[in-house]
């Protein structure tokens, strides 16, 4: 005869959370601000190892991967996931007025910033208005 101990508690709990994380997506919020001569794009990962964090850039579009594995010890039983764990990606199509060469990146406090310059020609500029007289707006 075999004997186990159930737990309902524990059973009714890992059964709404792996049904719950399923069906949720892995996600990377972001925020966008364009300043003077720069375009910076801030990326919520928070958890994360920074050497797992990896920003390329291939024909005008921007990728930001990251990984959060699991970290628990032998004599730990999970029994509650509300954090999504893997592969986190993101991808950004990059304007043709933005200098994919010039881009750079840092984490700190949970937030990857990625810098993105803007080209000398799509930055705002003053136009001067040249004036000659009156007699040079009557012919």
């Amino acid at each position: 005869m075999l004997l186990t101990s159930i737990d309902p508690f524990m059973q009714e709990f890992e059964r709404q959370f792996d049904r719950f994380t399923r069906r949720q997506p892995t996600v990377m919020p972001m925020d966008g601000i364009r300043r003077k001569d720069e375009v910076v794009l801030r990326f919520d990962l928070p958890g994360i190892d920074p050497s797992s964090i990896e920003v390329t850039v291939d024909r005008g579009v921007l990728t930001v991967g990251a990984r959060r594995e699991e970290e628990y010890a032998e004599d730990e039983q999970l029994f509650v996931r509300e954090r999504t764990m893997g592969t986190y990606t993101r991808r950004v199509y990059l304007s043709e007025h933005l200098d994919a060469s010039g881009i750079d990146a840092a984490y700190d406090d949970g937030v990857l910033a990625v810098r993105i310059p803007v080209l000398e020609q799509a930055k705002p500029r003053k136009v001067e208005v040249q004036t000659s007289g009156r007699k040079a707006l009557r012919k």
